[in-house]
């Protein structure tokens, strides 16, 4: 599937999805070539084929594998062992990858920061910000059984201006996962129009 087809496709999901009463930020396609439509059922938005039959989705497992590697060859490029976590626009992990060497610990911070993320909308370091003491969210990483992470590697991906899931980094120092996952979020729309 080339390039204007997929851009073509997407805006014409959003579209429909704009005037229905259908689940926002779902992609679909063809089910032709390995980008974001592979797998769906044409006409159908943000559906995927399984063996019980269709389910709705927002991240497609292509399209989140893609911008992890991406984000790992920057990591690579920085010195840096991460892992790098992506979950749909319900917080459910899609894909989670570990380089060479990444601290183990890193695992389960990086999904945590999806879900941080995709649970209120931001960025973790906007959290972090908003959760200092005396601040208006002091305290809400007690919340949500410890899965709430306060410092910077989480980012809320969107496309067009739509929630299609999140990123989550972490192997690094506080800013270095922020940035680099800052670098992941400033590419996604990029990287989707590349599959």
């Amino acid at each position: 599937m080339e390039k204007r087809e997929i851009e073509a496709i997407v805006r014409e999901v959003l579209a429909r999805t704009a005037e229905s009463a259908q689940i926002p930020g779902t992609l679909s396609g063809t089910g032709e070539g390995n980008g974001p439509g592979r797998g769906y059922q044409q006409g159908q938005v943000g559906m995927a084929q399984t063996d019980s039959g269709l389910v709705q989705t927002s991240m497609p497992l292509a399209l989140a594998v893609k911008l992890i590697e991406r984000i790992e060859a920057k990591a690579a490029q920085w010195g840096m062992r991460v892992v790098t976590a992506v979950s749909d626009q319900a917080g459910i992990p899609v894909a989670v990858h570990c380089m060479d060497g990444a601290y183990a610990g890193s695992f389960d911070v990086a999904l945590n920061k999806t879900y941080t993320a995709i649970a209120f909308q931001m960025s973790t370091a906007k959290l972090g910000t908003l959760s200092q003491p005396g601040e208006s969210l002091y305290g809400i990483q007690f919340t949500n059984q410890g899965r709430i992470v306060i410092f910077g590697g989480g980012e809320v991906l969107k496309y067009n201006g739509v929630i299609l899931g999140a990123l989550g980094v972490s192997g690094g120092s506080a800013s270095q996962d922020t940035d680099l996952a800052a670098y992941g979020k400033s590419i996604f729309e990029e990287v989707i129009t590349c599959l």
